[in-house]
């Protein structure tokens, strides 16, 4: 485990049990066993630290989300599949999450809430595509507002989670949110979320490119030891600077990425780019 693995596990620890704001560096270091000026060499500040462990978190989740949705090839199953595992994953890190979202309600960090939107939009792409597979025609005038009401099942749901404890049956859970969903597309008749708002609302959105892969790659190969992502990521560098291998090959070193906890993003960044 390198000592950013070790600070992030640690900090996370801290930080669900006492809070972001009651914990302090020098409690995360005395958790981790090093010095604060190993800690410094890591991360700049502790607000680095949180935007780096939010990232990770929503990471995980969009990630995830990402390969579920183009790989289900059962629509009938898609939706269920999405649903339960939204609230599986918060509900297996409901403590970070609570942390999460506190720190967003109160947060006036520029960069996390730009970090914020733009999961959000990614996760609005993710939901199209999802909602597209499923419902195709039947949807195309109203499939923006059904994307905001399978969000906001998202965040009703989560709630009881995340604060009140209930222990939930995801299963029937997941049932009954997948018989509202179908509910809607089949009746809602009277758009009003139309492609012009969503696409003004939607300034600003980050452009996948291969600088940016480079940049990122270039990172990773300093931060991982495990030699098979290390080999994927040095094979991938390389196609994406003078193309060489046919897009089997490239699909398998990304594979090789996804299950990486530092990779993650990247490989959906490289789905994206590749266009699998």
């Amino acid at each position: 485990m390198t000592k950013k693995q070790l600070i992030i596990e640690k900090a996370s620890e801290l930080f669900a049990k006492h809070g972001i704001e009651a914990t302090s560096v020098q409690q995360i270091t005395d958790y981790c066993g090093i010095s604060k000026g190993a800690f410094y060499l890591v991360f700049k500040s502790k607000d680095e630290l949180i935007i780096t462990l939010i990232d990770q978190f929503l990471m995980q989740f969009i990630t995830d989300i990402d390969y579920l949705v183009n790989n289900i090839e059962d629509k009938e199953k898609l939706l269920y599949e999405f649903y339960y595992y939204s609230y599986q994953h918060f509900q297996k890190h409901s403590d970070f999450a609570k942390v999460f979202i506190n720190e967003q309600m109160h947060s006036v960090n520029e960069e996390l809430i730009k970090r914020i939107h733009y999961y959000t939009r990614e996760l609005e792409k993710i939901l199209l595509t999802m909602i597209e597979r499923i419902y195709g025609d039947m949807v195309h005038q109203t499939k923006f507002d059904l994307m905001y009401c399978i969000k906001n099942f998202m965040n009703m749901y989560t709630e009881l989670i995340i604060y009140y404890r209930v222990t939930l049956d995801l299963h029937l859970l997941c049932q009954s949110l997948v018989e509202k969903t179908h509910l809607l597309a089949r009746n809602i008749r009277i758009p009003f979320v139309t492609e012009e708002i969503q696409m003004t609302r939607d300034f600003g959105n980050e452009k996948v490119t291969k600088e940016l892969l480079l940049t990122i790659i270039d990172k990773k190969l300093i931060e991982i030891e495990e030699p098979i992502e290390k080999e994927s990521l040095i094979l991938l560098r390389q196609h994406l600077l003078e193309p060489t291998l046919n897009r089997a090959i490239v699909k398998g070193l990304i594979e090789n990425l996804h299950n990486h906890p530092f990779c993650k993003w990247l490989s959906y960044l490289l789905r994206n780019y590749f266009e699998f």
